[in-house]
C-alpha cells in the first residue's frame, strides 16, 4: 500500500456548485438494458466505485445538477475548456474560445472540424446557442413552473420555462452572430462579466444536450440540419409555442434511472458511450468506435458500481470488484483502505463542503407564514435551531479522526483555501456559536405567542457520517425544545426543494474557480436556492458582484452578502470535506483536483497495467 497526499489546489474565491452525495476528460441479477457492444474483459476494463447513481444526461437542470451525473457526462462529452491539476483552464477538444473585445465584451467560439455528435450530426453553433438560451432565463415567461408540492410541471403552449440558470448567459441579451456554416459563433455581453471563460461550453456541462435531438423530440424534426435550424429560428424569433415545447423536452426529456429505450437521449460527442445501466447497481461506458476526436483514452470499458456505504466500497476494493473510488471519508474508511495491499490511498482537502440549509417557504417552523407573517418570530426560531448545531463537536469527533488538521469552515461562499477567506470570515464574524441555553431562551420567547412546528431534518440516510451528524444535532435541538423529526432518505437529492422538509444536511461541490457562481444558491428563485430564501438586498449585491472585476471589491461584496445571510438564518457551513482517493496499483495516471470532476479530470490519461 502506498500513501500519498493530495495538493490543496489553487484558492477558490467562490464556486459554481453541484450537488454532492459525499463528494474531461459488478452487476445485479437483472439487466435494465444494454446497447450493442457491452463490457469487455481483462486489462482494458476499469471498475469505478461511486456512492450515488446516475439520473440525468442534462447536468444543467435542477434534477441533473449532481456530481453523480457530471462524472458520466464528462466522459461522454467534449467541451471548450476544463481545469488541469493546477486549476488552470485548458482548451477542450470542441474548439477554441477567443476574447474578441472587452468593451463591449465579445466572446467567439470556433468549433473543431472533429466536433461531431455520435449520430453523425455536427456539433456547432446551434448547440451552443441553445445552451445559452436554455440557461440564460432570458426566454422564460414565468419565474417558476412548479406546483404547490414543488414538483416541476410541464409548460403549456403559452408558457416557456427552462429549468436552469447561468449568470454569464443571462448577460447575453442579443441573438449572437453565427457564421454561415455554423462553425463560429460570437456572443456579445450587455455588461462586463469576469467569468466569461467558463460561462458556456465548459467542463462536464460541455455544450449541453444536443439541440437537434431536443428539436426532434419537441418539434418532430427528423432531419438534423432542419432540427438545428428550427431551434435557431425559435430562439431568434422568440417563438413562444416552439420554445415551450423545446423547454419541456429540455427539462425532463434526458432523465432516466436505468438504460433508456430511446437511443436519442444517449447521443454524445465524446469518446465514451453508455452501453448498459442497471438501476441503482451499475452503469457501463465503452469507447465509441465511431468517435473521431482527439481525446483517445486507453481504457476500453469503464463500469461504475454504486453503493452509498463507504465501508462496503472499501470492501469492494479489497475484493477486486472496484479499482478506484472516492468514498465518504471516515477514519474507519481510511484505516481499512490503508490496510489493503496493492492500493494507493491519497488524502487531502476535497472539493465539497458540508452545510445545513433551512427552508423559508413551506409553512414550516422557519417560515414567517407559520407565525401569521411575523418575520421576527420566524428568524428567532431559525437562529435558535442553528445555535443547536454543534459544529466544533462535529469536526472534532467525525472529521479530525480523518484529517487531524481539519477545522470549521466559516463561509458559505469561500472555501478555506481561498485568498479572501480570512477577510470574509473576519468581516462576517463567523457563524452562529453553539449555545443550547441561548436557543432555548429564543424558543421560549416565540412560544409565548406561537406554536412551533416540528423540524423535519433531511439527509442521506445510508450515509454514515451524515447520520452521525444528524444524531448530534437531534440531541441538542431536542434539549433546546425543538421537536426533531428524523427525515433521512436515500433519495434526498430528488427531494430537495419540494417543501417536505425544514432543514437539510448535504454538500456542495465546486465546479469552477469563478467569483460569481455561488449566486444560484442565494438569489431569489434561483436553481440551487432549495429553501426558498429571498432577500432583495442580497439580490442587488449579487447583481453588483456579477459585474465586479476588482478582487478587493469582490471580497467586500461577498462579506456584505454573507453578513445578511447570517442575520437572516439562511443556514450554516460546517467543514470542508476531507477526501480519500483509493486506487488499485494497476491503475496509473490518476489524481484528483479540488473542483468537480475531481478524480475524473484526466480520465484520458489513465492506463491499466
Amino acid at each position: 500500500m502506498k500513501k500519498t497526499y493530495l495538493a490543496a489546489g489553487a484558492g477558490i474565491a467562490a464556486a459554481a456548485l453541484v450537488l454532492s452525495a459525499c463528494t474531461p476528460p459488478g452487476s445485479g441479477d437483472e439487466t435494465s438494458g444494454e446497447a450493442t457492444g457491452g463490457e469487455s474483459s481483462g486489462a482494458s476494463t476499469l471498475y469505478v466505485g461511486w456512492n450515488e447513481p446516475f439520473r440525468s444526461m442534462n447536468t444543467q437542470t435542477s434534477n441533473g445538477n449532481a456530481v453523480a451525473n457530471s462524472n458520466i457526462t464528462y466522459m461522454m462529452n467534449e467541451n471548450f475548456g476544463y481545469y488541469d491539476d493546477n486549476l488552470e483552464v485548458q482548451q477542450g477538444a470542441l474548439g477554441e474560445v477567443e476574447l474578441v473585445s472587452e468593451d463591449p465584451l465579445q466572446v467567439k467560439y470556433t468549433f473543431a472540424d472533429t466536433a461531431t455528435w455520435s449520430d453523425g450530426t455536427p456539433v456547432d453553433a446551434a448547440d451552443l446557442v441553445f445552451q445559452w438560451a436554455s440557461i440564460s432565463q432570458n426566454f422564460n415567461t414565468v419565474e417558476s413552473n412548479t406546483d404547490d408540492s414543488g414538483e416541476l410541471q410541464e409548460n403549456d403552449e403559452s408558457t416557456v420555462y427552462f429549468d436552469s440558470s447561468g449568470l454569464g448567459a443571462s448577460l447575453i441579451k442579443d441573438f449572437p452572430e453565427i457564421s454561415e456554416d455554423r462553425s463560429e459563433v460570437t456572443f456579445t455581453y450587455s455588461e462586463p462579466f469576469a467569468d466569461w471563460r467558463t460561462a458556456l461550453g465548459f467542463g462536464a456541462d460541455g455544450v449541453g444536450v444536443p439541440a437537434h435531438i431536443v428539436a426532434k423530440k419537441a418539434l418532430g424534426e427528423e432531419d438534423g440540419e432542419a432540427a438545428k435550424q428550427a431551434v435557431l429560428d425559435a430562439i431568434e424569433n422568440e417563438d413562444t409555442e416552439a420554445l415551450s415545447q423545446l423547454s419541456n423536452v429540455y427539462n425532463t426529456g434526458f432523465d432516466f434511472t436505468s438504460f433508456p429505450d430511446d437511443p436519442d437521449v444517449l447521443v454524445h460527442n465524446g469518446p465514451y458511450a453508455m452501453t448498459s445501466f442497471n438501476e441503482g447497481q451499475d452503469l457501463t461506458l465503452q469507447l465509441d468506435e465511431n468517435y473521431t476526436g482527439p481525446t483517445q483514452p486507453s481504457i476500453e470499458t469503464v463500469t461504475f458500481r454504486y453503493n452509498e456505504d463507504p465501508m462496503a466500497m472499501v470492501q469492494a476494493v479489497e475484493n477486486g470488484e472496484v479499482d478506484i473510488t472516492q468514498p465518504q471519508a471516515t477514519a474507519d474508511v481510511r484505516t481499512a483502505a490503508e490496510a489493503i495491499e496493492g492500493v494507493t490511498v491519497s488524502t487531502g482537502d476535497g472539493a465539497t463542503y458540508e452545510h445545513v440549509d433551512l427552508t423559508f417557504d413551506n409553512n414550516g417552523p422557519f417560515d414567517p407564514e407559520s407565525y401569521g407573517g411575523d418575520e421576527e418570530a420566524a428568524n428567532k426560531v431559525r437562529q435558535a435551531f442553528l445555535m443547536t448545531i454543534p459544529r466544533d463537536q462535529i469536526v472534532e469527533t467525525i472529521i479530525q479522526s480523518i484529517n487531524p488538521d481539519a477545522g470549521l469552515r466559516d463561509s458559505l461562499y469561500a472555501t478555506t483555501t481561498a485568498p479572501n477567506y480570512d477577510a470574509i470570515v473576519e468581516g462576517v464574524g463567523g457563524y452562529q456559536e453553539f449555545d443550547v441555553e441561548g436557543a432555548k431562551e429564543l424558543l421560549d420567547e416565540v412560544k409565548a405567542d406561537h406554536e412551533i412546528k416540528p423540524v423535519r431534518f433531511l439527509y442521506g440516510a445510508s450515509n454514515e457520517r451524515r447520520a452521525q451528524t444528524s444524531a448530534l444535532i437531534s440531541e441538542n435541538a431536542t434539549e433546546a425544545g425543538f421537536e426533531f423529526v428524523d427525515s433521512g432518505d436515500d433519495n434526498w437529492g430528488s427531494i430537495l426543494g419540494n417543501g417536505t422538509y425544514d432543514a437539510t444536511l448535504f454538500g456542495w461541490q465546486s465546479t469552477t474557480t469563478g467569483v460569481t457562481n455561488a449566486d444560484a444558491n442565494f438569489r431569489s428563485g434561483a436553481q440551487n436556492n432549495f429553501g426558498g430564501y429571498s432577500n432583495e438586498e442580497v439580490d442587488g449585491l449579487l447583481d453588483e458582484l456579477m459585474l465586479e472585476t476588482d478582487p478587493d471589491a469582490q471580497t467586500e461584496l461577498v462579506t456584505e452578502i454573507e453578513t445578511i445571510l447570517k442575520a437572516d438564518g439562511f443556514g450554516t457551513p460546517i467543514y470542508q470535506h476531507p477526501e480519500v482517493l483509493i486506487s488499485n496499483d494497476r491503475l496509473e495516471g490518476e489524481s484528483s483536483i479540488t473542483v468537480s470532476p475531481t478524480m475524473f479530470w484526466n480520465y484520458w490519461e489513465w492506463t491499466l497495467a
